[in-house]
């Protein structure tokens, strides 16, 4: 790598690459006859069409990071540095052309797109750390005159595969870290979101000047091609961003072929508010953790657990600011509740509040749907029972529930099969942390919403919210290895 960018063949806004594949550094088409129509979810108008990857596009977009691996080992951590903070001046710059892209393609509303691309540019800013953080050790041994080197090296090749919700933000929250601990990188966007989550940061980072065929963006549907992305022999790690049902088979193919999964899944979150919380602050928190970004992200508060000596003021209340939230066509900035991202998920969303219903839940407010809006939406009279509080809703429905004790009220956060965010309101902020400690999920935040992602701050779930942690040090751990290579300076002595 020579340390000058590349010139950027278009902008964000418009141009073919953002209609192509990203191979070895090569825009191009896919080698399957079949083509990918990106949709807006508003207006279902197209966004972009793509002639699609298949299996021998696969091979080579892994081949290409496995070759360009060992030319970004050569690279001085210093020159591998700058062109991460290239990346980062790039997303500055564009960040306008980016925000349009983001509501046109995810419906997401400009107040979320703002918000992710916050958490890109921090997520670009720790990754640029990376590689002057690969420190090697070296250890004493109980021989004489032996030492023991312990060295931190890339894992090799890393696969990505990231969802539709926050595709630009959780497709970087890998892909960043990985190059930037020195692996080579295939990244593949969902379907629903290939521009935002794959060929958006394929630009970024040519523009910043990553060696060509280092960073590789395949957009492809699994039924062409089946599980190559997972089980081609060149990844070590594959990096897996979605639900538990396909998290679980991505874990079991990629340990059936001795690689590591990395599973950032499906969550069931619990807001707790005690009977001393500040309810105003509790429910502007509740309201944020349910409804933003249309509730469809993994840590939003599904299960919001009232105190009942505050149930009935903070239900009035909750109800409330639901109704006053703007729903709508997310280019309007005063929009707050966008469109979901396809009709099959609004359908399946509605499906789930019926079946709600059905068990005996009461409606407190109920959403119109339109389309693909499905208005916020708020159920009351809930139990565990019910599958509304047993299933991840991904859309702009609430559950009230009342408890009566403390215990209860851990007890009833803890019933599901996920634990990946929650939050606990009370103005006792030590009591409140206590009770934190109590719940069996990967994070909580007291007095505050559960939709946090902060870039030097482990990020993981329990249960069937995956396993493994990212974000700063855990990151580096997770796509990189140690190697012990021992030294022994003097004449060893053998027992035969």
């Amino acid at each position: 790598m020579n340390g000058t960018a590349k010139t950027p063949t278009t902008s964000p806004v418009a141009g073919s690459p953002r209609r192509h594949q990203f191979i070895a550094g090569e825009w191009r088409d896919g080698s399957m006859n079949k083509v990918l129509v990106d949709r807006n979810p508003y207006d279902g108008t197209t966004v972009a069409e793509f002639r699609i990857a298949g299996v021998d596009d696969i091979d080579d977009a892994y081949r290409a990071a496995a070759r360009a691996r060992l030319e970004w080992d050569q690279v001085n951590p210093y020159a591998k540095r700058t062109v991460f903070e290239r990346a980062v001046r790039y997303v500055e710059e564009h960040e306008h052309a980016i925000v349009e892209i983001i509501v046109d393609e995810l419906g997401g509303t400009r107040l979320k797109a703002m918000f992710e691309i916050g958490l890109v540019l921090n997520m670009l800013k720790e990754a640029a750390t990376f590689p002057l953080r690969m420190e090697g050790r070296i250890l004493p041994s109980p021989i004489d005159d032996k030492e023991n080197r312990v060295y931190r090296e890339p894992v090799g090749v890393v696969g990505v595969i990231s969802p539709f919700n926050f595709p630009f933000f959780l497709s970087m929250k890998s892909v960043a870290p990985a190059l930037g601990a020195g692996n080579g990188v295939v990244l593949k966007p969902h379907e629903d979101s290939p521009i935002t989550g794959g060929t958006l940061i394929g630009e970024i980072f040519e523009a910043a000047g990553l060696p060509a065929g280092l960073l590789n963006v395949v957009v492809t549907e699994i039924p062409a091609i089946g599980d190559a992305f997972l089980e081609h022999p060149a990844p070590r790690v594959i990096s897996f961003t979605g639900s538990s049902a396909v998290g679980r088979h991505v874990a079991e193919v990629a340990v059936r072929h001795f690689k590591k999964p990395l599973l950032e899944l499906g969550g069931n979150s619990a807001m707790i508010v005690l009977a001393d919380a500040d309810i105003d602050l509790a429910v502007d928190a509740a309201a944020f953790s349910r409804f933003t970004h249309q509730g469809q992200i993994c840590m939003s508060a599904n299960r919001i657990l009232v105190h009942r000596d505050v149930y009935e003021e903070f239900a009035a209340k909750f109800v409330a600011k639901a109704k006053s939230l703007q729903v709508g066509d997310p280019r309007d900035s005063e929009t707050i509740v966008g469109p979901l991202i396809n009709q099959r998920q609004t359908a399946a969303l509605a499906a789930l509040v019926e079946q709600g219903i059905a068990e005996g839940a009461t409606v407190a407010l109920r959403g119109e749907v339109n389309g693909n809006l499905f208005g916020p939406t708020v159920l009351t009279d809930v139990t565990t029972a019910m599958s509304v509080m047993q299933q991840e809703m991904f859309g702009p429905v609430a559950c009230l529930i009342p408890f009566d004790t403390e215990d209860e009220a851990v007890d009833i956060a803890n019933d599901t099969d996920f634990g990946l965010s929650g939050a606990v309101h009370t103005r006792g902020l030590e009591h409140g942390v206590e009770i934190a400690k109590r719940l069996h999920t990967g994070m909580v935040h007291i007095n505050d919403t559960t939709i946090h992602d902060e870039p030097i701050v482990p990020f993981g779930g329990e249960k069937q919210s995956g396993f493994g942690r990212l974000n700063g040090d855990r990151s580096l751990d997770e796509f990189t290895t140690l190697k012990w290579i021992s030294v022994h300076r003097g004449r060893r002595q053998f027992p035969y």
